[in-house]
């Protein structure tokens, strides 16, 4: 079997759609009934006029259109397909009406451009040359004409969307009372014949279908000539329902052993997918073998057909249960679960595939004999029941599993959190939808226990789409499991999955499709502002071009950084200044190129950006002060890369500069960010700004009694020798002082680079001191002398105290 990934996404698609569809017919099992019991039908697509994209729009057609629409609304006695049918029809014309807002809109910018270049018309009293006041009235004339259809389609666009609105709005109420509406009790004893009736009249009609058509000599000498063809597919579908999982499960198994380890669960998924098509082909053919029998009626024939969409619904649903709850010890639960509790979730998984299933069957079958609400209560009532009994169960036990799980986890993920907040709702719809089903809400429970049950297969369906993603990413990337899951891609691709599947939940809890197509139109239409219509169309003209700026800014950066600044006479500094400032300005240049090209006007910005500077002026001057101060930085360069400084009593390596801060790393490894204004308005030391010499001073202390000449000579000649010290100017050595225990002198030299310095003296003091050795030169230690008085009144005092007397060993007797 081989499965690629349109096959796989068309399969999930289908079973979405099928799962909406079957939602959709499930608020339908009744006719809705109008308030005043009339069936006025609203104007059809063939009795009014459509709007012509292709030529100028007929505004008297239009305007006829709009009155039957608004009688129609206002009789509010059609039925809910021709509102729907007329509601069409108005969003055709809205469309075309949004499309002739822009007529004529390059040819009038360039006329208030001309008439802008006439200057300011006259105040009152004032005069103006002839010539400039006639052609400005010329101007104006135009600008007026060319306005015009603009203005009558933006009218027409107004009362277009006002009658849609108006019409969803109805069609809202009606659904609501459609949920709201009170059936027969169905468990009130009286309703229970009706019931039987209806049952009754189902088996005869099935068994008079067949009989009529076994009386029928024509339809006996069909089946006889399909018959060998007949029994062929039948017999092959019995060997592919039979046999079919089984082979899939074999195909996973060779699949698995011949993939690598970060393959094993996409490939398994994959092939997984043949529980569902094999089984579902094998439903296709019996369906085609029971039709070609020529042995079926209306409602049998229509019970045939929908065997399909119960082959799916059950097929579907025990798929993602076996997905969800996997029987392999090995395999990973996308809920956690222990493979112990998982036999359980599949159970109830493939009963909600059953109850699906039998719901749809219901329902054609129904529709079909057209059977009144009290046996439509009652048949419905038991479905509910077990609906909700499997609702509370499943919540239940995914509750009391998930809670282990999330004590055991020191932070619960948002899967588990998630899944505890599903499982509570599924054990109150449970609860709730049988108690108002048995007061005679048949359709508002029907609304509350079949939407959840496809609800949780939807979420189940995300939680296996955000598993295989981190599979694929690990698998892309070559990662490990762990990896995968702690990285960023997936998570973003899981959130934009839940996104896109918002619609599906609107729709299975029984959103209008309309309501949904009317957001998505409201979304790309866009807002006004000012004079420009803001859309998601100029938000994506506006980040392509600034892509494409961003993206050449930096590769111009590049090449300047690479090649360009290395073979000029600037230093670090300097080409870290002029890269990043050509950074800024392609990013203004960029945003500035991208909101010309998307048409968006910043005139209406005038009052936020009044409003933003007085906040600037209060709130952000610190922001602002550090950002100019940044900017000054670069120009200026007081202090650039690499350089040594001292802020304050920081000291330490310039790392970067950016337009608010500059990172300084001290010598012991440690980053300080400092703002940028306090290096332009504090004191700064630079140590290597302009050139990487410096002085070093070593002090050195000797005994008295030493010869200052030798000790001078000797520390002359240790200076003269390092190589990181300049002869020119030479080194000093200087006797600073006399101090309490040595002759202080200090050794000062200016090195080469600055940087060595601690290398340096650290070196220096080593020679020093071998130096001092073997010239005999004493390098003192501190020295006290203490006098004490009263010396023979102190040993009196020590005579006086009393001795301690001996103490006897241990074992020896005292004598």
């Amino acid at each position: 079997m081989s499965l690629n990934l349109k096959s796989i996404v068309a399969i999930l698609a289908l079973s979405l759609a099928f799962a909406a569809v079957g939602q959709a017919q499930n608020t339908a099992d009744l006719p809705s009934v109008d308030a005043s019991g009339a069936m006025v039908l609203a104007p059809t697509a063939a009795e009014v006029p459509q709007p012509d994209t292709t030529a100028a729009l007929d505004y008297t057609a239009w305007r006829a259109m709009a009155d039957r629409a608004e009688a129609v609304i206002a009789a509010a006695a059609s039925t809910t397909a021709a509102l729907e049918n007329l509601r069409s029809l108005l969003v055709d014309w809205r469309s075309a009406f949004l499309g002739a807002q822009n007529a004529n809109s390059t040819r009038i910018a360039t006329l208030r451009t001309q008439i802008a270049a006439l200057g300011p018309a006259p105040v009152e009293g004032a005069s103006e040359s002839d010539e400039i006041a006639k052609r400005r009235s010329e101007l104006a004339d135009q600008l007026v004409r060319l306005q015009a259809p603009g203005i009558a389609a933006d009218e027409a666009y107004q009362r277009a969307d006002g009658l849609i609105r108006e019409i969803d709005t109805l069609l809202r109420e009606r659904q609501t009372d459609q949920l709201l509406q009170l059936w027969p009790m169905p468990i009130n004893p009286a309703n229970w014949p009706a019931a039987f009736g209806a049952a009754t009249s189902i088996a005869l009609s099935l068994y008079n279908e067949l009989r009529l058509k076994a009386a029928s000599p024509a339809a006996l000498s069909d089946l006889a000539n399909m018959l060998p063809v007949v029994l062929a597919l039948l017999l092959l579908a019995v060997a592919i329902l039979w046999r079919g999982r089984l082979w899939v499960d074999r195909q996973i198994d060779w699949l698995q052993d011949r993939t690598s380890a970060r393959g094993q669960r996409m490939v398994a998924f994959a092939a997984s997918l043949g529980q569902i098509a094999i089984p579902l082909a094998g439903v296709g053919l019996i369906t085609v073998a029971l039709q070609m029998t020529a042995m079926l009626g209306g409602l049998s024939a229509a019970i045939v057909a929908t065997l399909p969409m119960m082959g799916l619904q059950f097929f579907g649903v025990r798929w993602l249960g076996g997905q969800i709850f996997p029987t392999a010890a090995h395999a990973q639960s996308p809920l956690g679960l222990v493979t112990e509790r998982r036999g359980e979730g599949r159970v109830l998984s493939a009963s909600f595939g059953i109850l699906l299933a039998v719901e749809t069957l219901r329902r054609v079958v129904l529709d079909q004999q057209q059977t009144n609400a009290a046996a439509t209560s009652v048949i419905a009532f038991p479905l509910i029941v077990i609906g909700g009994l499997l609702l509370f169960r499943m919540g239940h036990f995914l509750h009391q599993h998930l809670a282990v799980v999330k004590s055991s986890e020191e932070t619960a993920g948002y899967v588990t959190q998630f899944a505890l907040l599903l499982s509570r709702g599924a054990m109150l719809l449970g609860l709730l939808g049988p108690v108002l089903a048995a007061v005679g809400y048949i359709s508002a429970a029907s609304a509350m226990v079949y939407p959840a049950v496809m609800s949780m297969g939807l979420v189940a369906l995300l939680l296996l789409a955000q598993q295989l993603t981190e599979d694929g990413y690990a698998l892309i990337t070559r990662q490990d499991e762990d990896a995968s899951r702690t990285a960023l891609a997936p998570v973003l691709i899981g959130f934009a999955l839940m996104l896109a599947t918002l619609p599906l939940f609107a729709l299975i809890w029984g959103a209008r499709l309309d309501d949904l197509i009317e957001l998505w139109t409201k979304f790309r239409e866009g807002v006004q502002l000012g004079d420009t219509r803001i859309s998601p169309t100029i938000f994506l003209i506006f980040a392509a071009i600034f892509g494409i700026g961003y993206g050449l800014t930096r590769l111009f950066q590049s090449a300047l950084r690479t090649s360009v600044l290395p073979r000029t006479a600037l230093d670090q500094g300097g080409q870290n200044a002029v890269v990043s400032g050509v950074g800024y300005l392609g990013i203004f240049l960029a945003a500035l190129v991208g909101i010309n090209a998307a048409g968006i006007d910043l005139s209406g910005l005038a009052i936020v950006a009044g409003a933003l500077s007085v906040g600037i002026g209060f709130g952000l001057q610190t922001v602002v002060s550090n950002f100019v101060s940044g900017i000054i930085l670069l120009i200026e360069r007081p202090v650039s890369e690499g350089d040594w400084i001292e802020v304050g009593t920081t000291q330490g390596i310039v790392k970067s500069i950016s337009v608010r801060s500059t990172r300084i790393q001290t010598f012991d490894r440690s980053d300080v960010i400092v703002p940028n204004s306090d290096l332009i308005s504090g004191r700064v030391t630079n140590y290597t700004r302009f050139s990487l010499s410096g002085r070093l001073i070593v002090p050195i202390g000797v005994a008295y009694g030493s010869d200052t000449r030798k000790v001078e000579a000797v520390l002359r000649e240790i200076a003269e020798a390092q190589p990181m010290v300049v002869l020119t100017p030479p080194p000093q050595i200087v006797l600073a002082g006399f101090g309490a225990d040595s002759i202080n002198f200090e050794m000062r030299v200016i090195l080469r680079d600055v940087n060595f310095g601690v290398t340096v003296r650290s070196e220096i003091n080593h020679e020093i001191a071998r130096a001092f050795t073997e010239h005999g030169i004493e390098i003192p230690f501190t020295q006290q002398d203490i006098h004490l008085r009263n010396i023979d009144e102190l040993a009196t005092a020590l005579r006086s105290i009393p001795q301690p007397k001996a103490t006897p060993a241990k074992g020896k007797s005292e004598l």
